[in-house]
């Protein structure tokens, strides 16, 4: 499946950034995982630059995206990503350990896909990544014309 789209994971706590690799390795996705240690870069790898990529090829079946983020926080990385037409339909999930309801409200405001607070406990935080991962990479049907995965077009 050569044309499988990476995951992108913009999670800048050591700990959760281990666990959520774990989890998806667990859940045996063949998605590259691609990590953005802060807002910066991820707006990078979208943008190289300021200026989206000319094709497809790079970019995310899902961006799981944290709020408190280095640099830029993850609100405002999700604002340019929902208001640039590029990036605008890539399915965007915040898991966060905020539970502010601002943070909530702005965050659908803005158009996010799925508003997730990181469980506490170990074997549920791993259970809701696993999950995550195979309902975004997996299960979810990118819209028209994003293709996800090579295969047969109905």
């Amino acid at each position: 499946m050569a044309d499988l789209k990476p995951i992108l994971l913009v999670e800048d706590n050591p700990k959760d950034l281990e666990l959520t690799l774990e989890a998806f390795a667990e859940a045996q996705l063949a998605n590259d995982i691609v990590v953005a240690r802060d807002g910066a870069e991820a707006l990078d790898y979208l943008f190289l630059n300021g200026t989206p990529p000319p094709s497809s090829a790079k970019r995310p079946a899902v961006i799981i995206l944290d709020i408190k983020l280095p640099k830029i926080d993850g609100i405002e990385v999700l604002r340019r990503i929902k208001s640039d037409e590029t990036t605008r339909a890539i399915p965007v999930v915040m898991l966060t350990s905020s539970k502010e309801e601002q943070d909530l409200v702005r965050s659908y405001h803005l158009g996010v896909n799925a508003f997730v607070v990181k469980p506490v406990g170990f074997r549920d935080f791993f259970d809701a990544i696993r999950d995550l991962g195979s309902f975004w990479a997996i299960l979810n049907e990118p819209p028209p014309g994003s293709h996800r995965r090579g295969g047969s077009k109905e």
